[in-house]
């Protein structure tokens, strides 16, 4: 029988015999929630992070008896550390959590919020244009950070070991120094005006106004001292203690708007994650506020009706950039700050409505996206971020995606902290109709407001099969999403985890209406077919630094991958 329902989405029917098309059926996340359980538990731990000292900071914690999620706090206090550029204790991000004792999944939402004087046109000037840079460079940029509640919450609510014990190796790090290494000293060079326009910034991180030396040894006293009195009081010393004084007559000073009561106020919040099914695969991922789970998810159900291991190479490219592009469409349209907006999640993750993206879908011939409903206003995804992955002995994990968005956040430094503060809020819609550096586009669900979470698209996600287990995530901004898929997809495939993050990557984003390839990714006659199905290819420089983790169930491996494009390590112990 024929199974036909109107979709609210798209004023359409959509028919369930539209399903069957070849590929295994992806679930909707609502109805998603059987779990796959391993036969035995790992009995190895692993991590992959950025830098090799985060990895380092992480296996100290779980060889002082500490789990996963203990390891998981000293993972990103280390890259704080090291790493000033993607994170940090001004920051905030996404933790998504697995306790293997209940088999419970958390979604652990750390971003940051607006301050209570935000208002929806506070970047644009007397003619509703938006002022360039205000929404990213210094204290005005600045959201309240997240990352230090989510630490003590691990800490308090997961973890063995007290806070202080896993802050323990940061402290050091940031006392003693670290070696410059290139990544970062790539950022600083980009970066360096913006640094000399902080003193804090600058007397840190450059040498007599000059980018240091690879080699040469970085110390952050200050960031020291203010790690070492968030481990003596918790969150409790970041938020109402002399510190948060100190933060905010810091930032007020310099022009911004923050308040005491805006950081007594920040909250960590625990959300369900989304949970769906691809090709027998359990998929465990991100819900808004970001916007990660929910691309990922209809972009494997509108991939689900077709064969693509029979696919030539020009057509899974095509199916491909095809769901890509409608699930992005909806991504602007639809997606922010759940405890501020409304969204049709279920509808958004659902099977039938997938179906009716997909009949929508030519075989030969690309989408314009002109076609497709138009969009009003702007996101603002950061090119930073960082991304780690932890698997502990006992079977427990963590994916975390954090962030101070663009390089070193505001590039402002607090005086007397040593903590760069982010530039989150411009990752909120600035001004109606303007798209931002990635061109990414969106509707009011992501405007300014009081208190509110800037959309994201950073995607922390678990795959898991009869066979095994993958932990996977990467920075990239508005590319993020679309590189987890293709992990996803390569890893059921048979990847293992280092071919996992070293692929070639692809990419498009509903607007601009471009088909973006590393090099390498695609052939030169696989150019040539995609351009004769209508689209415009653009060759760009490599994206991400994913860092992956897999189990096998079977023969136990585990293994732990890091991206070669940046200086990351994966690790098993």
């Amino acid at each position: 029988m024929m199974l036909c329902v109107r979709h609210p989405l798209r004023r359409i029917f959509v028919c369930g015999c539209s399903l069957i098309l070849g590929g295994a059926l992806a679930s909707s996340a609502s109805l998603a929630s059987t779990q796959v359980a391993p036969a035995a538990l790992p009995q190895k731990a692993a991590i992959a992070s950025a830098h090799p000292a985060a990895n380092q900071a992480g296996q100290d914690i779980l060889a002082a008896g500490g789990n996963a999620f203990d390891a998981a706090v000293a993972v990103s206090a280390a890259l704080a550390v090291v790493e000033p550029s993607s994170s940090g204790v001004g920051g905030g991000g996404f933790y998504l959590l697995h306790r293997q004792s209940d088999g419970r999944d958390i979604f652990v939402d750390a971003r940051e919020a607006a301050p209570a004087a935000a208002t929806r046109d506070m970047y644009l000037d007397a003619k509703g244009a938006p002022i360039d840079e205000l929404s990213r460079s210094g204290p005005l940029a600045a959201a309240i950070p997240g990352e230090p509640a989510a630490w003590a919450w691990l800490a308090e609510h997961y973890g063995r070991l007290p806070l202080s014990r896993s802050l323990a190796p940061a402290i050091r790090l940031a006392r003693d120094g670290f070696a410059m290494y290139p990544r970062l000293q790539s950022g600083i060079r980009y970066n360096v005006e913006r640094m000399q326009h902080s003193p804090e910034a600058a007397k840190r991180f450059l040498i007599n106004g000059k980018v240091p030396e690879i080699g040469a040894v970085i110390r952050q006293p200050e960031l020291a001292h203010t790690l070492e009195t968030l481990a003596r009081g918790g969150a409790e010393a970041f938020y109402r203690g002399p510190l948060a004084k100190q933060l905010v007559d810091g930032v007020r000073r310099a022009g911004g708007i923050w308040t005491q009561s805006d950081l007594s106020d920040y909250r960590v919040v625990e959300r369900e994650p989304l949970v769906g099914h691809y090709q027998g695969a359990r998929i465990v991922t991100s819900p808004p506020p970001s916007s990660g789970g929910v691309v990922l998810l209809d972009t494997l159900n509108i991939l689900s009706g077709y064969d693509l291991k029979q696919a030539s190479s020009v057509m899974r490219t095509h199916w491909l950039t095809e769901a890509m592009r409608h699930a992005y469409r909806d991504r602007a349209e639809y997606l922010g700050d759940p405890d501020f907006v409304s969204m049709p999640i279920d509808e958004l993750t659902s099977p039938l409505y997938a179906a009716g993206q997909r009949n929508s879908i030519r075989p030969d011939r690309a989408t314009p996206s002109s076609v497709l409903r138009p969009i009003g206003a702007s996101l603002r995804d950061g090119p930073t971020t960082t991304h780690f992955s932890v698997l502990d002995r006992e079977g427990n994990r963590v994916a975390a995606t954090i962030s101070i968005n663009l390089w070193f956040g505001s590039g402002w430094v607090a005086p007397g902290t040593g903590v760069f503060l982010n530039d989150t809020m411009d990752d909120f819609s600035v001004a109606m109709g303007t798209p931002n550096a990635f061109a990414l586009v969106g509707g009011s669900a992501n405007a300014i407001a009081p208190h509110k979470r800037a959309l994201s698209s950073m995607t922390p996600t678990f795959v898991e099969t009869e066979q095994g287990l993958l932990i996977i995530g990467t920075p990239g901004g508005s590319t993020i999403i679309s590189m987890v898929t293709q992990g996803v997809l390569g890893w059921l495939n048979g990847q293992s985890a280092d071919q996992v993050v070293s692929a070639r990557r692809i990419h498009h984003q509903y607007l601009p209406d471009r088909l973006n390839y590393e090099p390498g990714a695609l052939s030169a006659e696989e150019i040539q077919g995609l351009k004769a199905l209508g689209y415009d290819l653009a060759e760009w420089s490599t994206r991400g630094n994913m860092q992956v983790i897999t189990w096998d169930y079977g023969s136990g491996l585990v293994q732990a991958g890091a991206d070669p494009r940046g200086f990351g390590v994966g690790l098993v112990y």
